[in-house]
């Protein structure tokens, strides 16, 4: 392998910050080809790295867990790239799995139909079937984020959670308001959640957005985990509750191709 050379950082501004960004990963890379725990020795050569530089780098990735110290000046891939990388191989399943039955469910309803997953206390929007005939303009884009107590997908999230984490939550998020029908108590907040466990489905009624109410249901992957959830949006006065029964057939369809069984 051709070694690499990096200079010695900026000490100040943007380009100081790239050139570490440079280093981690040319590091990670000079892991990536050793099958065996790689010497410091053997990873300031690969990388052409002052051996005190990649100490310090190394020892800032040990404690983020993308690296592991397996003894003293011997590294490895740490577990959290596979943890990572697991995560983007399940929403890319998901997005995969998701795309025809989403728009054929779009089709069948004329209105816009979400795909999202969670992101710590956010839902994050990574697909959407919409048309110029759903007859609303839709606000957030994809890669857009919203509160989960807001979104009828979030609160799928939330009802999946403990007790506890839903405590958590409130408390990290105070359970800020953008509407006048946005939940922002922990009581009506559990209220809510047990109906979305005793239904199956959640919605959110002008929450985020008024006049836009939009119904969720979640998709599962094979060991039964809630991994995203797909919901309708429609103008307020026009949601149809017998879209309920299309948009569970649609996630129980997606959470099947992605390996899930239900109990029977």
């Amino acid at each position: 392998m051709t070694q690499r050379s990096i200079s010695e950082p900026d000490p100040s501004g943007t380009r100081g910050a790239i050139q570490v960004l440079d280093r981690m990963v040319a590091l990670l890379d000079a892991l990536a080809l050793e099958s065996d725990p790689a010497s410091l020795k053997d990873l300031s050569g690969r990388t052409g790295l002052h051996p005190s530089t990649a100490h310090r780098i190394l020892n800032d990735l040990v404690l983020a867990r993308y690296v592991e110290r397996v003894e003293p000046g011997t590294y490895q891939l740490g577990l959290r790239l596979l943890e990572l990388g697991n995560l983007v191989k399940a929403r890319l399943s998901v997005r995969d799995a998701a795309l025809h039955p989403m728009r054929e469910l779009h089709r069948g309803t004329g209105q816009p139909v979400n795909l999202s997953v969670r992101r710590g206390d956010e839902i994050v929007y990574i697909e959407r079937a919409v048309s110029e005939r759903s007859g609303m303009q839709v606000v957030r884009a994809i890669g857009g984020r919203a509160p989960l107590h807001l979104t009828s997908v979030g609160k799928l999230f939330l009802a999946a959670d403990d007790a506890r984490q839903v405590r958590a939550y409130v408390h990290r998020t105070g359970l800020a308001g953008q509407t006048r029908n946005s939940i922002t108590d922990i009581t009506t907040l559990d209220r809510e959640l047990s109906l979305v466990r005793a239904r199956g489905y959640a919605r959110d009624n002008e929450e985020l957005e008024l006049g836009v109410r939009c119904i969720a249901a979640g998709i599962r992957d094979d060991s039964g985990k809630l991994v995203a959830g797909l919901s309708i949006s429609a103008p307020a006065e026009f949601l149809q509750n017998e879209w309920v029964e299309r948009l569970c057939l649609t996630t129980e369809q997606i959470s099947s191709a992605l390996g899930w069984e239900p109990d029977l």
